[in-house]
């Protein structure tokens, strides 16, 4: 039986962003509430409010604020798929979002950090390298990532603080 396709969101943006976040596709959770993470399991709130030292919050407008006030955005590699429950592994007939048209229209965008392995791997094949923005793959934020612990993924994380007060990366 054919799967229904699901749609990602449209991207959350700053002003002028210098850190671009994608992930994969939203969960299945994310797709219910309409928000980006928006499974309680996943722990990438618990380190954005912690990484950038504010109390952490349910409210979703708290959550876009904080993305906004560190001149971040979010998106999803993947513009839609097919795909049972919410596991990446899952995920079959593809189609990717125009991230180049993104950076394109927003060119203070230096960097990108991909949520996981799995988002930097579709970028890979779906969009390559672009010569003017780093990439950064971080570990994954999700419950299902459970081999490491809150604070290893919150210490690997720390590295935006950096990314968004410098204007390049090469001091990393």
């Amino acid at each position: 039986m054919k799967q229904p396709r699901i749609h990602s969101f449209e991207p959350l943006l700053s002003l002028a962003p210098k850190v671009l976040i994608l992930g994969t596709m939203p969960s299945v959770k994310s797709l219910e509430q309409q928000e980006y993470y928006g499974n309680k399991q996943n722990v990438f709130w618990k380190i954005m409010f912690s990484i950038f030292q504010q109390p952490f919050s349910t409210s979703y407008a708290d959550r876009i604020r904080l993305i906004q006030e560190h001149q971040l955005a979010l998106w999803d590699v993947l513009q839609s798929c097919q795909r049972q429950g919410s596991l990446d592994s899952a995920i079959k007939e593809e189609k990717p979002n125009d991230i180049k048209q993104l950076l394109q229209a927003y060119p203070s965008i230096h960097t990108v950090v991909f949520s996981s392995q799995k988002a930097e791997a579709y970028f890979k094949k779906y969009i390559g390298p672009i010569d003017s923005i780093k990439t950064i793959t971080m570990p994954s934020p999700s419950g299902a990532n459970a081999r490491m612990t809150f604070e290893e993924k919150r210490k690997s994380w720390e590295v935006l603080k950096i990314l968004v007060k410098n204007k390049k990366t090469d001091e990393l």
